[in-house]
Parts: structure tokens; C-alpha cells; sequence
């Protein structure tokens, strides 16, 4: 594969017209500037980092990153991350500056309601940004699914002559970036991987929130990132452009492992008296210190006002739309020789799935339906997977070292190894960088990514996965031993507040299917979900089959549907989940010898279920007649579909450890005694 041509100042030149030019220096000071405006304007803000990392955003975005301010979505541009998202207003100011459509006004009104100048940088809310950052740690992971993308869709698409995927992942970070375990995790992964095309610039500047960090970050990064086997670049003077510029071209030459480059800074460079120190920070400098550093920096102008010589020289419309130019006319050749690879190419990076996708899942549901097997749900993903993988190449799926247990593996999957291409990701004992991981994956486009771990180790995931739902990305996770029902290995890895739990993350869909069928209407309905993530909740053990008719296998898709109707009516109304289904039946044929009429509902997805008119849930769940909810996990949520006409079965506590049925009996989940529950409650219940 070619490597990347730095961009030179003559080609810069052919797309602007030929006058004074604003030296690096004043580039940078109009960084600093911005920055520190915006934050006083707004009294709120990070203006330390943008200051202090001025002259590397010049460095990078004037000599190496190739991107098209008027194309933000343009497949081959480089990805850049600020994964120290605090500071925010340094990306705000190159996107303003390079042409982006973000207007000067938008700097103005950092930090305030519907701006597209949020605290934190939003994928989605602002031109130009490739991901949502601010938890740190997750943007340098983000990073890394971001440089794995580019490398396997490379390996996928390019063939002789035509390099139609050859670009760099770019990834501002800090001490807290660094502190944070998951960086970690990502980057030993990066490492492994031999990722080539991702380089970081750590502002190594020896402050934090609470001061200055000798007394609690005294880790020998540089060691320890040789240590995961990436170059390292040591010592460089973070306010040296030429420096910084040798610097990353000495990393675009290693081809074979991702660098960091050490970039010594001063936090606030620029203030006279906050410069270096912990009050740089994260406030405002306010009015007296903004002038003096006006003054010693020689910036005469107004608040928010940009010289011609500097808006000029930053302005990258001209030399994007030209990089563009020439990799559309690349890229039509190569559609020309490969028409099939190419048009399958757009279909990848416009997320849209293969014609035939319907006809698949209606292959998997007609398939489950009439095998009618009594399988855990795990198992019944595992099918899902064997049938749409082969199907849809742009899946990619993985396991936090519980394949064999979580069954998100396929056959013949080609499996992720260092330097090589594949479609399977052993990511180790990384939940949390798993998911971070992910979610770079989606963002970068081209993949639909789903990872398994066991459902109670999702806590470690919870804030990616959280941040997928934030970003609207379409990732599935595989979360299985869902409940006490996995027994022996006891209440350290039985769930029972998790499930609730994620179902309050807003735009995350969480499906807890019933047996194979519900599973299958999981994994399309997810696969189908362009904006927003998907957590599947699956069993450990096997699931009795249910029939269905028709109108019920085209209902589950709403995720609550009448799946058991009694003759003459309902008299009680039993909601239950996964597990549980099976037990509300067995209670419905128990209560039926004794005139009880129990209608049942399955209810996979809380969330799909909301959505629906209030008529069918009404129809679904009308009111008057007395409902129970049976979930094996916290009980709480349930208590919005009772209504207050009738009562909740769950599990407020911690599990056992002993065999499965063992469990589920001693904490009165037997058909036994839910029917004596159901007997009791009527409309007073609460």
C-alpha cells in the first residue's frame, strides 16, 4: 500500500493566491486566541490545552492531515481525535479556521444551547468532528478501532494500483487520558496489531485538574508504550513546529507499528502568570490575564477576529477539494476495473445493508420457527450469527475472552491477528476497550460491529456503551448469563440489576428474547438499526420453544406482543422476559384448571415497546385488568406497565451459588408459587 504524500507548501500555494504569508507563529497564537476568547465569552471552559497545543494542531493540520473542509464525510480523508476533550475550542478553531462550515458566531456561542460548539466535541452536532470525546480514554480507543477499520477495509477493497483506503488516524491525548485504565487496553491492542496509520500526540505537560502530577502520575510512559510495542517518539518540543513536523513524518515512516509522539508543552502557553499551572486549566483566564496575553503574544486584534494573512494561510478548502478531486478520478478507475468490489465499496461506507438482508432474515425466522428447538438464547444467537455473517461482510464481532461461552463466533470466521486482516477480534480481558473499540469501528464506517461478554461484566463496559447511545451508532452487544439462572458460578456473575439498568440508557435498544425466534427478530431488528446501539440479553441455559402464529411472529418486531391468549378472556395478564416466558405459560395452563384466564405477553424489548401507538399497547396491556411483571432481575422498571393494577416479581438481591433450577426455586420462581401470586393480585394490589 502507498504511503500518504505529505501535503507541501507549493501545493498549498497553487490554491491560494500568492501574498505575505502569516507565519506558523501567528497560526498558532490565532489558536490560542480563539480559544481563549471563546472560554472567556462563554465563563466556562478548558483554555489551557488549546493554548498548550497550538503549535502541534499547526504542525498537523498544515503539513500532514488530508482532509476537504467542504466534504467532511469524504471516505479517504484522515481521521483526527482530540481524545483529551476538554479541549474542545482547539478543534472548534481548526475547524473554523480550515473552512469547515462553522462560522465565527459559532465560536461566539461556545458552550450554549443548540450551538454547534458543545462543552465537549459531538460526532454529529458539529462539522468536521469525528467522535464524541470527554470521558477520557475513550477517544485514544475510539482511535484505535478507527486505525483497525482503516487497515482491514484496506486489506478488503484495495487491490495493485489502486489504493482507494490509504489514510492516517490522528489522536490528540493527556496524563488523564493516559491515567485512565482503558487506555490501557486499546493500546496494548494497538500495539499488537501493528496498527501503522495511528499516531498520538501525548501533551505531556505535567498538569492535572488538581496540580501538578508528580504526586500521582509518575509512570514511565514512554516505557511502557515501547513495552506495547509501538514507536516511540520521546522528547519532542511541543512548541516547535518544524520539530513536531520531523517528528510525524519519522512516524509515517514506520509502517509497521502505531506511534506516540512525546510532545513536551506548557499548559496556557501564552498567559503570563497561568502558563504551567493548574489554573489554566479549566476556567476561564478572565479580562486582565486575556489582555496580557494578548500583549506578549503581539495579537492586536479584536476578540474572534482573524487577519486576512491568517485566515488565508489556514484556509484548506482549496487544497481539500483538489485531494478529493484526484481520489474521485482514482476512485473511478478502480470502479471501472473492479465495478462489483467498487459498488460494493459505496454500499459499505453509506451503511446501507445487502439488497438480499430481508430475504436472509425471513430464511433465519422461517428456519427457527420450524426447527422449534429448546435452545439457550446464546446458542440461538450463535445460529443468528452463522446465518447473516456470511450474508453481510460489514459485520465483525468479538469477545472479551468468552467465545466459546458468549457463542458470538461463526464458521470459518477469519480471526483479527497482528498485521493481518479478518473479521473476528479476540480482544482479551478488555471489556471496556472492547466496547471503546466498537464503537471507533462504527464511526470510521464500513463495519457493523457486535462484541460478547457475560451480562454483569457489561459494568465494565457502561460508559462506551453509554457513549455509543450518545453517538448513535449502530453496535450490538452480546451480554449472555443473564440471570441467577446461570448458577454455580454465583451472585459475583449473576445478574440482576443489569438488565433494568441498561434498559435507562436513553437510544440504547435492549432485547431479552424468549427462545430462539425472539432471537432471531433481535439480531435483524439490531442489524437494521442505523442510529443507535443494541444489547442483546441471552440465556445459559435452554429455553423452551414457543409457537407462534403469523400475526405474533410479525409482532414481536414491536417488542411486546399478546403470545398466549386464554379462552374467554383474560382475568389476569402475566408480562415476562426471556427466562420467564416459558414459567408465565406453565402458570397460564395452571390457572386455566381452575377458571383463572391468564393472558401472556412477551415483552423482548421495553424500549421497541414504548415506541408503539398508545392504542396497541393499550390493546396489548389494557387497562382494568390485573398484571404481573416476571422478570428474574431488579423489579423496579416494571412497575410503569402494572399501572398500579397489580404487582411485580423479581429479584432484589444478590443471587446463590448452586446449580440453575436450584435458584430460580429458592427465590420462588416455580410455576408453583407465581401461581399463588397471581391468585392474590387483583386491581388493589400495588
Amino acid at each position: 500500500m502507498n504511503a500518504v504524500t505529505p501535503i507541501r507548501h507549493d501545493e498549498r500555494e497553487l490554491c491560494a493566491p500568492i501574498t505575505e504569508r502569516a507565519s506558523p507563529a501567528r497560526l498558532a497564537n490565532a489558536i490560542r486566541l480563539l480559544a481563549a476568547d471563546a472560554v472567556e465569552k462563554a465563563k466556562s471552559g478548558h483554555p489551557g490545552m488549546p493554548m498548550g497545543m497550538a503549535e502541534i494542531a499547526v504542525a498537523l493540520w498544515t503539513r500532514h492531515l488530508r482532509h476537504n473542509p467542504r466534504d467532511p464525510e469524504w471516505p479517504d480523508r484522515d481521521r483526527f481525535v482530540i481524545s483529551n476533550g476538554h479541549g474542545s475550542m482547539l478543534q472548534y478553531a481548526l475547524l473554523h479556521l480550515t473552512g469547515y462550515e462553522l462560522p465565527i458566531t459559532e465560536l461566539r456561542r461556545f458552550r450554549q444551547l443548540h450551538s454547534k460548539t458543545p462543552g465537549h466535541p459531538e460526532v454529529g452536532v458539529t462539522p468536521g468532528v469525528e467522535t464524541t470525546t470527554g470521558p477520557l480514554g475513550q477517544g485514544i480507543t475510539n482511535a484505535v478501532g478507527m486505525a483497525l477499520a482503516e487497515r482491514l477495509l484496506a486489506s478488503e477493497f484495495n487491490r495493485p494500483g489502486h489504493s482507494i483506503v490509504d489514510h492516517y488516524t490522528y489522536v490528540f491525548l493527556g496524563d488523564g487520558c493516559l491515567m485512565e485504565g482503558i487506555s490501557h487496553e486499546a493500546c496494548a491492542l494497538a500495539g499488537t496489531w501493528r496498527l501503522g496509520k495511528l499516531v498520538a500526540f501525548y501533551d505531556d505537560n505535567g498538569i492535572s485538574i488538581d496540580g501538578k502530577v508528580g504526586d500521582w502520575f509518575t509512570d514511565d510512559t514512554p516505557a511502557r508504550f515501547r513495552a506495547y510495542g509501538w514507536n516511540v517518539i520521546d522528547a519532542v518540543d511541543g512548541h516547535d513546529i518544524d520539530a513536531i513536523d520531523r517528528a510525524i513524518g519519522l512516524a509515517k515512516a514506520d509502517e509497521s507499528r502505531p506511534t506516540l509522539i512525546v510532545c513536551k508543552t506548557a499548559i496556557g502557553r501564552g498567559a503570563p502568570t497561568r502558563a504551567g499551572t493548574a489554573k489554566a486549566h479549566g476556567e476561564p483566564l478572565g479580562a486582565d490575564e486575556l489582555l496580557a496575553t494578548r500583549k506578549a503574544l503581539g495579537w492586536t486584534h479584536a476578540p474572534f477576529e482573524i487577519p486576512d494573512d491568517v485566515a488565508r494561510e489556514w484556509d484548506a478548502r482549496g487544497i481539500g477539494a483538489a485531494l478529493q478531486y484526484d481520489w474521485d478520478a482514482r476512485f473511478d478507475r478502480y470502479c471501472a476495473e473492479y465495478p462489483e468490489t467498487g459498488a460494493e465499496f459505496v454500499r459499505r461506507v453509506a451503511g446501507e445493508l445487502p439488497a438480499d438482508f430481508e430475504t436472509v432474515a425471513a430464511k433465519l425466522l422461517d428456519a427457527a420457527n420450524a426447527n422449534a428447538e429448546s435452545i439457550a438464547t446464546r446458542k440461538a444467537s450463535q445460529l443468528a450469527i452463522e446465518m447473516f455473517a456470511p450474508a453481510v461482510p460489514e459485520m465483525i464481532g468479538g469477545s472479551a475472552d468468552l467465545t466459546h461461552s458468549n457463542l458470538t463466533i461463526w464458521k470459518d470466521a477469519p480471526i483479527v491477528k497482528p498485521g493481518a486482516s479478518g473479521r473476528y477480534i479476540s480482544y482479551g480481558v478488555r471489556e471496556f476497550g472492547m466496547a471503546a473499540v466498537m464503537n471507533g469501528l462504527a464511526l470510521h464506517g464500513g463495519f457493523i460491529p457486535f462484541g460478547g461478554t457475560f451480562l454483569t461484566f457489561s459494568d465494565y463496559s457502561r460508559n462506551a456503551i453509554r457513549m455509543a447511545a450518545l453517538m448513535k451508532l449502530r453496535v450490538i452487544h452480546v451480554l449472555t448469563h443473564d440471570s441467577v439462572g446461570l448458577g454455580e458460578d454465583g451472585p459475583t456473575h449473576q445478574a440482576v440489576e443489569h438488565t433494568s439498568s441498561l434498559r435507562l440508557v436513553p437510544n440504547l435498544d435492549v432485547w431479552r428474547p424468549c427462545d430462539a425466534v425472539e432471537t432471531a427478530v433481535a439480531w435483524k431488528v439490531a442489524l437494521e438499526r442505523r442510529h443507535g446501539p443494541t444489547a442483546l440479553i441471552l440465556s445459559r441455559q435452554n429455553l423452551p420453544f414457543v409457537p407462534r402464529n403469523e400475526a405474533q411472529l410479525v409482532a414481536i418486531e414491536r417488542g411486546g406482543y399478546v403470545l398466549s391468549e386464554p379462552d374467554g378472556g383474560p382475568h389476569r395478564i402475566i408480562i415476562a422476559t426471556g427466562s420467564e416466558v416459558g414459567l408465565a405459560l406453565a402458570v397460564q395452563q395452571l390457572l386455566a384448571a381452575e377458571g383463572i384466564g391468564v393472558r401472556v405477553v412477551s415483552m423482548p424489548s421495553t424500549s421497541a415497546f414504548d415506541r408503539q401507538p398508545q392504542d396497541y399497547r393499550d390493546d396489548v396491556l389494557p387497562s382494568g385488568v390485573p398484571k404481573i411483571a416476571l422478570e428474574a432481575g431488579a423489579s423496579a422498571l416494571w412497575w410503569k406497565y402494572v399501572r398500579g393494577e397489580g404487582c411485580v416479581i423479581g429479584i432484589d438481591r444478590f443471587g446463590e451459588s448452586a446449580p440453575g433450577p436450584q435458584v430460580f426455586e429458592f427465590f420462588g420462581f416455580t410455576p408453583e408459587h407465581i401461581a399463588e401470586v397471581v391468585r392474590r393480585c387483583s386491581t388493589s394490589v400495588a
